[in-house]
């Protein structure tokens, strides 16, 4: 494998690429709407040639190259987030503007520039005859944004492909990524009894019960556990309702959602069993009778824009892979051939598909991707234009470099 070759070979593509990820911007592609965005993903797969083209029950597509013993799966997911409030943006989110050899709009950061990198990737293996003892299948899986890792649960459950190695392409600023703290969404309830506000004491307020608790889970942030690689865990309230008879009575149901952010030896149960060691705290039992609250994790079961659902839990594991893993020696070596420099070895601050791949499922899962993280989900959603060359060269050389790299 001549590595200079694979970089020379990308360039070539750099106006294709430019087109391709402008055509991606163009086609608004929230979660559970990325229909047109898809087809416009196979369109390109057929230009390059891919072996094979596949769009799963769920909406995924899935491309493929090669047809060797060492499955290797690289994914984008296609997805978006909105655009907010149109007035804080300077230009069309959706026009795919250049300036500076910058890319800018909706999804060029997080993270359809991912996706261009790979699908040119296989028309450089393709040229240069990189084809070797494995099989690629580049992935474009939806519904990240709304519950991250739902697509990939159902790609390994329901066995659509079987990789013994991802690559997630999320944006890395073209750094190596090797994990991320997990995260999971957790409910709790407060259970009042409503009365008029005219005379509260014959009420048991369910505001004022989860006042308390709110406090009470805001403390947890002293004592939850520390990682040196990933971090510290977290937890915030990121949402509070309440159901009321009128806005002349006293409160009967209080609700807030916790965004709560795992590191490395958090699990589900410790993190539920912390909230409602919280509920204690300030003073409840768990239950759902009056003067109790009640704490579980959240479902998701959104279909897809196919229609499909595939209910899931809203726990999405924390992953680590080890610097000294197969994954990511050849991800480093990789990197070092193509782009002729030592890389940047770290982790992601969000999460990632990575939570399913590596996190529920146990397939090594390394990161590389183009563009920076700071410019996710904002108005200067962005990437560089080099970003797509160099991953496009990058994911030409991982899977000929993992093959040959000794366990």
């Amino acid at each position: 494998m001549d590595a200079k070759q694979i970089m020379v070979q990308a360039e070539k593509y750099r106006e294709e690429m430019i087109k391709f990820m402008r055509d991606m911007i163009k086609i608004p592609s929230e979660s559970r709407d990325e229909g047109k965005v898809i087809q416009r993903i196979k369109e390109e797969m057929e230009l390059v040639g891919f072996d094979e083209i596949k769009i799963d029950e769920m909406g995924n597509i899935l491309g493929r190259v090669g047809n060797g013993k060492h499955v290797i799966a690289m994914d984008a997911h296609i997805d978006t987030v909105g655009i907010g409030d149109l007035k804080e943006w300077d230009y069309d989110p959706y026009e795919g503007k250049i300036e500076n050899d910058v890319i800018f709009g909706r999804g060029a950061s997080d993270q359809e520039g991912g996706m261009v990198g790979m699908v040119y990737a296989a028309k450089v293996i393709k040229d240069l005859g990189l084809e070797g003892d494995y099989t690629l299948w580049v992935t474009g899986t939806v519904n990240e944004e709304d519950c991250d890792g739902q697509c990939w649960e159902y790609i390994l459950k329901e066995k659509v492909i079987e990789p013994e190695v991802v690559v997630i392409t999320e944006p890395t600023n073209l750094n190596i990524y090797r994990g991320h703290r997990g995260r999971m969404e957790i409910a709790v309830s407060t259970y009042g009894r409503a009365c008029h506000g005219s005379a509260p004491e014959r009420g048991v307020n369910a505001i004022f019960m989860m006042a308390k608790i709110a406090n009470e889970v805001e403390l947890l942030n002293d004592r939850l556990k520390d990682d040196a690689f990933l971090g510290k865990g977290t937890v915030t309230v990121s949402y509070i309702d309440c159901e009321t008879p009128s806005l002349c009575a006293v409160p009967n149901k209080s609700y807030i959602h916790l965004d709560r952010r795992l590191t490395d030896g958090e699990t589900k149960e410790s993190a539920v069993a912390e909230v409602e060691d919280a509920v204690r705290k300030a003073g409840f039992e768990i239950g759902n009778e009056v003067g109790q609250a009640f704490v579980e994790i959240l479902q998701y079961d959104e279909p897809s824009y196919t229609g499909f659902a595939y209910p899931v839990e809203k726990y999405y594991p924390t992953w680590v892979l080890a610097p000294e893993h197969r994954a990511c020696k050849s991800a480093v070596d990789s990197f070092k051939a193509v782009l002729g420099t030592e890389p940047v070895v770290d982790k992601w601050t969000f999460s990632t598909n990575g939570v399913s791949t590596m996190g529920l499922m146990g397939v090594p899962t390394i990161g590389f991707g183009p563009a920076n993280e700071i410019y996710a989900h904002t108005v200067l959603d962005q990437v560089p234009i080099d970003h797509l060359v160099k991953a496009c060269a990058f994911y030409a050389a991982f899977p000929t470099t993992y093959v040959n790299t000794k366990e």
